[in-house]
């Protein structure tokens, strides 16, 4: 089978790989779309351990069934997540399923950028998601990244009617703009340091954008009647955008720091004061998506609350996988890029 190996961002090859071999309780997947993620480009973070087949935004059919599976057959047209939980330790029993040891040791075999995959008996009991008749391949391919959104933005406790001011209006943030849209935000608020990007936040559901020099919490004043933000997402890992994110949080509100920066990136100066003084602040991070979450965001793109189709700005073919990650690193006019497995 064909499967993409990522060396760095700017070598990336197709090559040849064996169809994995699955045993009693696993499936093999043949994946029909996947997705270029933002997280798949993080240089930094992935060429140490290169070459690697990444991809973990796929939809696929179920190619073969082990003999301990039930309820599923070849030919179901599904999704899943990369990682799951035991679903026991302490930390997924307190909610945070993504702190899980076993979460973060479970991945696909070999990757989603492959023509097949294997899921592992964990993967099958509880990271498999059927797909609706009325959500394509090309839709399911986002109910991974909506899910972290979805998680996210329930950490952050978000609530009809809040102010939400999102920087950084990738992918991610494009996504939390739609969900805090679904959610009932009175006001949606984003930067980016790309035109093209804040075009597609206006198009999306934002209702004014800036670009990410301009003086961020004035701005947010002049365009939220006198007000900072409620709920502040941070969806870009620019240190500038730490500190825009402190200074423009009203008291009482949430920061979300959804994003995660390169290794030298340190959090700026900031009078402590500044920050005390605004009674009641919430700071807080999130990581990936629970299977709950998984369900959660399929649920909402079958029922159209969020919109996904029209965020797709390329479809390449898998041989074509190397501009598809010269795109996405690029981050200049591209928003989701999809490879399409039979091409």
């Amino acid at each position: 089978m064909r499967a993409v190996l990522y060396y760095s961002n700017s070598d990336v090859r197709v090559e040849e790989r064996p169809v994995p071999e699955i045993g009693p309780g696993e499936l093999l997947i043949q994946v029909e779309v996947s997705g270029i993620c933002g997280s798949d480009v993080m240089e930094w973070y992935r060429r140490s351990r290169a070459p690697l087949v990444l991809g973990h935004e796929i939809a696929g059919s179920i190619a073969a069934v082990g003999a301990k599976v039930q309820g599923l057959k070849p030919g179901d047209r599904v999704t899943a997540a990369h990682h799951v939980p035991c679903n026991t330790c302490r930390h997924c029993l307190t909610g945070h399923h993504t702190m899980c040891h076993t979460l973060h040791t479970t991945n696909f075999d070999p990757g989603g950028f492959a023509e097949f995959l294997r899921l592992t008996p964990l993967h099958v009991d509880r990271g498999v998601f059927p797909l609706p008749a009325s959500v394509s391949f090309d839709d399911a391919i986002f109910v991974e990244p909506l899910a972290c959104i979805v998680r996210a933005q329930r950490m952050a406790r978000m609530r009809a009617g809040a102010t939400v001011l999102v920087l950084g209006s990738g992918i991610a943030g494009l996504l939390h703009v739609k969900l805090a849209r679904a959610l009932g935000a009175g006001r949606i608020l984003a930067t980016d340091i790309s035109p093209y990007r804040l075009d597609a936040a206006r198009r999306v559901g934002a209702d004014a954008a800036v670009g990410g020099g301009a003086e961020v919490a004035p701005w947010v004043r002049d365009a939220n009647d006198g007000r900072l933000a409620d709920l502040v997402i941070v969806s870009t890992g620019a240190r500038a955008a730490l500190g825009q994110a402190l200074t423009s949080v009203e008291p009482g509100g949430t920061v979300l720091f959804f994003a995660p920066a390169t290794p030298e990136v340190t959090v700026p100066s900031l009078p402590f004061n500044n920050v005390f003084f605004r009674t009641d602040l919430t700071v807080t991070t999130s990581y990936g998506a629970s299977p709950a979450d998984y369900a959660e965001a399929l649920e909402l793109i079958r029922s159209r609350r969020v919109q996904v189709r029209d965020m797709i700005t390329h479809r390449l073919g898998l041989s074509a996988a190397a501009r598809g990650f010269t795109l996405v690193a690029e981050a200049r006019e591209s928003i989701k890029v999809l490879l399409d497995h039979h091409q």
